[in-house]
Parts: structure tokens; C-alpha cells; sequence
């Protein structure tokens, strides 16, 4: 899946993107936030991309957070 998703910092300034292509893995992200389907995805907003390549972009994003510190800031203090 990893080999799906690329970060190069002269590729829309750095920001996780699928490989080969110039779609950020945060805008597929959003569309499925918003009750996308993959195949609307696909057929209304990235032609160029594939199942395989959203389902990356759920992977790179569940293993960002399961690897991210978490700092509490106690908000009275």
C-alpha cells in the first residue's frame, strides 16, 4: 500500500500525494469524508486513480495517526 503514496517536496510543496500523480491524498480524504463513494471518486473527480489508490490513502492516513504523539494540553492551566 506505502508504494501507492509518495512524498516528494517539489510535488504540490511536499504534501502526501498518490504516486505518479499530482492528486493530494488529503483531497481524496475529504471527498470520502464527505459520503463519496470510491467509484464517484474516480468516475466525477480523479479518472486517473484507482480503488487500490484510495484504499492507500486510508491506510497512509490510519497509519500516520496510529504512529502520531498526542500531546493533552490542560486548557485551565
Amino acid at each position: 500500500m506505502q508504494s501507492r503514496i509518495m512524498v516528494d517536496p517539489l510535488i504540490c510543496h511536499g504534501k502526501p500525494v498518490i504516486k505518479n500523480t499530482r492528486v493530494i491524498v488529503a483531497d481524496v480524504l475529504d471527498l470520502l469524508e464527505a459520503g463519496k463513494t470510491f467509484d464517484e471518486i474516480i468516475k466525477n473527480y480523479f479518472p486517473i486513480i484507482t480503488r487500490e489508490d484510495i484504499a492507500a490513502c486510508i491506510h497512509f492516513a490510519n497509519e500516520m495517526i496510529q504512529t502520531e504523539d498526542i500531546h493533552i494540553v490542560n486548557a485551565e492551566a
